[in-house]
């Protein structure tokens, strides 16, 4: 109770009328909105060169007097700006200048699509006029393109990837963009006349200087619904997007041959076709579609070694998931803390690897795929122009199997069933869409045709939600509030396999709320979030939530959820100070407490931190923070044991950074996590450097290292003896890695990419022990230390073995833990984008791994031990052509 009379304060202090903090927008004059009138082309319509010479630019005038929205806001910028814009029956015609008395300080850096690097222009159109949803094009000096989905006021999606076009030019008062965006490419209903919202931003790179034509403080509440208005457009008809895109893939892969294996020749080759599509139902609602998607052109996901219970999230790279990813978005609680990545959807589940690995004998060898193969799948998004955003997602896996060889006989294994997932989300905007209500609905479906697979497969998985935002007094305030349910089903066994893995952990012995019930065949929970807060209009923000999930709830089919069986409370109050003063270009200040349950009313954990960073006026960073926790209960380290009492720790970190606009900028990060007591430790360091070769190359390189030791380490769990042995050693843990990268553009739509990652982890035991008392208040008497008379460890069989009663008599033993791991992944990809929608790839992608039980760390050996192991390279050809219909 002690965390929540705490958490009572402080949610007191934040409930402070903000006047006493600082001047709010509410108390200033309410901000104009500013008006441009656009002109029907009653001519030839531009071409786009990027030179504005054309007759058609005469018929409608400039429009200028952008203001400083940083640094100093509401302030006349260093260089003005100004701009045109036409439209005729297909499209949008923008024409902007930007005046510059330096043009030769005009940066012209070239980046990747989406790089937004250098000096840059960009438009918003909001042609729902919703206030809430907008679509913008940016072009920076050099001529790469960006464009971004806003969706939510202020939620930015670069995954989309419109069709449109653009030039760049630079001339003795500065630089011109020319645009032309197909009205294919915007979202709008049927009316004789339209009022669109509009914002035209540019940077200014040399001083990092954001102007707008229509001024947006930076402590709003959002972006879109501060938008000007554009006039003029009438008489035009939507249009529908409708695009084909087929492709052929070659492939070569090749990798070490291994002499008696008749999978293992030492190469393969493979050639695919396909089919993306993109076709508008409707000018709201599009229809995205691929068939035997290939997704070989996508970056590698980083090394790791994960030694917790927790399953690892990677984030979405595959094109055909990531575009319009925000509308099938269910987040089940914000901020960063532990539990803010759960969602009813995780992409990431869709062409998986192989869950299972076939049963053979020492003579067999096996060949399975990397992944589940995709047979297709469709989404249907958009935005009505009532106020209805949806989202329909489906697709169908092959079952895969694995081909096992025994002396030339050959039989397959099914190690993945054919699964059908599908995916439905709908929300609906009110009151002037200050109001949201929504839902979502998850299914997949599995044909489980035998035995092993109905007893490792959950036969259906269904989850729903709903959720509910509300903004008032100017979208200042918001309340958010969701909940969410969940079912499996299946045979006996899974389900009990379910509930007493993770996250559930259902036959935990000190847990009387919870228990394992080997009769079931479907296991339900629910989740929910309760959150409310200040959004904006001050220097002060805070938000309050409470998040729970039940012991029950599962949306790992198609979902993805870190943990359950908690309650959590989470109070943060943050200040922002955007305009320069003193030393300081801007400085921000964070302000948490914490605090977490099981429906057992076990508190699991409370603590706090605070943390600031700010940008000096040389613009480098620097930040840092303090983090202090109580004393803790972990419910799975013991993978399904007994609660596991951990002593409070501190945190520290703190970070610099070099000023970005630097042809050299360097980053340093470091923190430090200790535990009360010395029972474990853990320090990383992260740094590097980013080089701009020139304006067209840029390398960097970001090394790092991570150290950690713990004297409870997990070692292996015992449950065949008479006493589950919760076995546990000191581990001294190394890791380092390297992230490589370069980009060069040849021209905007013409790239070379690398990444690369050499990663060495060694984990070295000692001081093997057993878990006697988990919950001991000393730290010593939670365990039980074997004595070097107990244990010894067997050379030739590579494992521990105790005689607990020292009888002479072997009682147990339990393999050695000691790892070297040694792994390195790096793609090189040439993008060739001939004609838009259209591209060619050509792809190389390298992985080397390798690993002993020496557990011994040695840089130079570490790394030879890597790059002496054989390589599997693949090298991948992928030609694409898109038939705009």
């Amino acid at each position: 109770m002690k965390s929540l009379s705490n958490l009572f304060l402080i949610y007191i202090l934040i409930l402070i009328p903000n006047n006493l903090f600082g001047k709010t927008l509410e108390d200033s004059t309410k901000i104009e909105k500013r008006e441009y009138t656009s002109t029907r082309i009653s001519t030839t319509p531009p071409h786009i060169d990027g030179l504005l010479d054309e007759e058609s630019w005469n018929q409608v005038e400039w429009s200028g007097n952008f203001v400083q929205r940083e640094p100093y806001e509401n302030e006349a910028p260093s260089q003005q700006t100004q701009f045109k814009l036409l439209y005729d029956d297909d499209n949008i015609y923008v024409g902007i200048r930007c005046f510059d008395s330096a043009p030769d300080s005009i940066e012209k850096r070239m980046s990747r699509r989406d790089g937004f690097d250098g000096d840059w222009v960009e438009i918003n159109i909001d042609s729902y006029h919703d206030l809430r949803t907008a679509f913008s094009f940016t072009v920076s000096a050099s001529g790469v393109k960006g464009d971004e989905a806003i969706t939510n006021d202020d939620n930015w999606d670069d995954s989309w990837d419109p069709i449109w076009y653009v030039k760049t030019s630079i001339d003795n008062q500065g630089w011109i963009a020319e645009m032309r965006i197909p009205l294919s490419q915007l979202r709008f209903g049927k009316q004789e006349e339209y009022i669109w919202g509009l914002q035209i931003s540019r940077r200014l790179f040399r001083k990092e200087e954001i102007s707008c034509w229509q001024f947006v403080p930076q402590n709003s509440s959002g972006w879109v619904h501060e938008f000007g208005k554009l006039y003029g457009i009438k008489n035009i008809t939507p249009k529908k997007q409708k695009d084909l895109t087929p492709y052929v893939v070659g492939r070569i892969e090749n990798y070490k041959e291994e002499e008696e294996n008749p999978f293992a020749d030492g190469q393969d080759l493979t050639g695919t076709i396909g089919l993306d599509g993109k076709i508008g139902l409707t000018n709201d609602l599009t229809l995205d579609f691929t068939i035997n998607p290939d997704f070989g052109q996508v970056e590698a996901d980083p090394s790791e070694v994960n030694l917790t219970t927790f399953e690892t999230k990677f984030d979405e790279k595959r094109p055909f998931f990531i575009e319009g990813k925000n509308i099938f978005d269910f987040s089940l609680t914000g901020g960063d803390g532990p539990l803010s990545s759960d969602n009813l959807f995780y992409s990431r589940r869709i062409g998986k690897t192989p869950s299972l690995t076939p049963d053979t004998e020492d003579d067999e060898y096996v060949k399975t795929p990397n992944n589940t193969t995709i047979l297709g799948a469709f989404k249907i998004s958009g935005k009505t122009k009532k106020g209805w955003s949806v989202g329909v997602l489906e697709s169908v896996t092959e079952e895969e199997k694995a081909l096992i060889d025994n002396n030339g006989v050959r039989r397959k294994e099914i190690i993945e069933p054919s699964t059908n997932y599908f995916i439905g989300r709908l929300q609906k905007e009110m009151n002037n869409s200050n109001t949201r209500i929504g839902g979502m609905i998850t299914a997949t479906n599995r044909n489980l045709t035998t035995t092993t697979l109905k007893d490792n497969f959950h036969r259906a998985a269904y989850t729903g939600g709903i959720d509910f935002n509300h903004q008032w007094k100017e979208q200042t305030y918001y309340l958010n509030a969701s909940l969410a349910f969940s079912e499996i089903q299946g045979s006996e066994n899974v389900i009990y396999e379910t509930q007493t893995s993770a996250p559930h952990f259902f036959q935990r012995p000190d847990a009387d709320h919870i228990e394992a019930d080997s009769t079931l065949t479907s296991l339900s929970g629910f989740a929910g979030n309760l959150q409310i807060g200040r959004a904006g209009n001050s220097k002060w923000m805070y938000t309050f939530w409470v998040t729970w999930r039940s012991p029950g709830f599962n949306t790992n089919d198609v979902g993805y959820v870190r943990r359950n069986d908690e309650i959590q409370q989470v109070a943060w109050v943050g200040f922002y100070q955007g305009e320069p003063f003193s030393i300081f270009r801007s400085f921000r200040l964070n302000i948490n407490q914490w605090s977490g349950f099981t429906f057992g009313s076990e508190t699991r954990y409370y603590g706090g931190n605070f943390s600031a960073n700010w940008m000096f006026n040389n613009f480098y960073r620097m930040g840092g923070g303090y983090s202090r926790e109580g004393k803790s209960i972990s419910t799975s380290t013991l993978r399904g044991g007994p609660s596991l009492l951990y002593d409070g720790n501190n945190s520290i970190w703190t970070f610099l950074s070099s000023d970005q606009r630097k042809k050299l900028h360097f980053f340093a990060q470091y923190s430090n996590s200790f535990y009360d007591k010395k029972t474990a430790q853990s320090q990383n360091f992260y740094f590097g450097a980013s080089l701009q070769l020139s304006d067209a190359f840029n390398l960097s390189l970001y090394p790092g290292i991570y150290l950690e030791n713990d004297k409870i380490a997990y070692v292996e769990t015992l449950d065949d003896l008479e006493e589950i042995r919760y076995i546990r050693g000191s581990i001294e843990q190394t890791q380092t890695y390297m992230t490589i990268r370069f980009n060069y553009n040849i021209t905007p739509d013409f790239t070379i990419q690398y990444y690369g990652m050499p990663f060495l982890s060694a984990r070295k035991y000692d001081d093997f022990k057993y878990i006697n008392d988990s919950k001991a208040q000393d730290f010593n008497q939670r365990y039980i230390a074997y004595n070097n008379s107990q244990i010894s460890y067997n050379v030739s069989e590579n494992i521990y073995e105790v005689d607990e009663d020292l009888n002479s008599v072997i009682d147990y033993s339990f393999d050695n833990p000691n790892t070297n791991y040694f792994d390195f992944n790096s793609n090189l990809v040439v993008r060739w984008e001939y004609m838009p929608g259209s591209a060619l790839y050509l792809v190389w992608t390298q992985s080397r791994n390798n690993y002993n039980s020496l557990g011994e760390f040695n840089l130079w050996d570490d790394t030879q031990s890597l790059f002496k192991s054989f390589p599997q390279n693949v090298f991948l050809i992928k030609l694409s052509y898109r038939f705009g219909l």
